[in-house]
C-alpha cells in the first residue's frame, strides 16, 4: 500500500518564512525548502497563524508592482 506524503506547505506545526519577492508579492514557506530564486526572507520563524498575519498587514495591493488597472493608461 502506498503511504500518502504530506504537503510541506499545508498549515500545520512548526515555523514558516514570509517571503517576499520584487514584485512586492508575498508567500509562505518552510525554512527547510529551498528558496525559489527572486525571493527573499522578510519574517523568520513565525508559527502559521503570525505568518499570515504579517502578509495580511503586509501585502496590501495583490496585483504584483509594476502593473496598471485594466483599462488605464500610462
Amino acid at each position: 500500500m502506498r503511504q500518502m506524503i504530506a504537503n510541506p506547505l499545508d498549515p500545520g506545526d512548526g515555523t514558516w518564512l514570509v517571503v517576499v519577492n520584487d514584485a512586492g508579492q508575498h508567500a509562505l514557506w518552510r525554512p527547510f525548502l529551498d528558496m525559489p530564486p527572486g525571493w527573499r526572507v522578510v519574517l523568520r520563524d513565525a508559527d502559521h497563524d503570525a505568518a499570515l498575519d504579517y502578509v495580511e498587514r503586509n501585502w496590501t495591493a495583490l496585483q504584483p508592482a509594476g502593473h496598471s488597472e485594466p483599462g488605464a493608461t500610462r
